[in-house]
């Protein structure tokens, strides 16, 4: 597992040992982290493309989630994207 490493971290087995361990460490907290950082990106873009509307972010959630419109944030973050007059559908649906 340790191909690849430079040095005493591919020659050395205690230390390429070591460094297999510590970056399976970081390969399982950073799968959680993953899904945080993408849940952010995507209601950094909702909050952008609902700000050229004259709504925010907040107001915007709340009014979906009221009307009950089944579209969670990374499909709201796609359409915001790549089919702006689709997430400008979803806005008129909303106010």
């Amino acid at each position: 597992m340790a191909k690849g490493y430079w040095g005493s971290r591919s020659k050395v087995y205690t230390v390429a040992k070591n460094t297999v361990e510590k970056g399976l460490q970081y390969a399982f907290r950073d799968r959680r982290v993953k899904k945080r950082e993408f849940r952010s990106l995507w209601i950094q873009r909702i909050n952008a493309a609902t700000r050229q509307y004259g709504i925010s972010y907040s107001q915007f959630i709340g009014k979906v989630t009221a009307k009950n419109i089944g579209l969670n944030r990374k499909v709201l973050a796609d359409l915001a994207m790549n089919h702006p007059e689709a997430f400008k559908a979803v806005i008129e649906a909303v106010k």
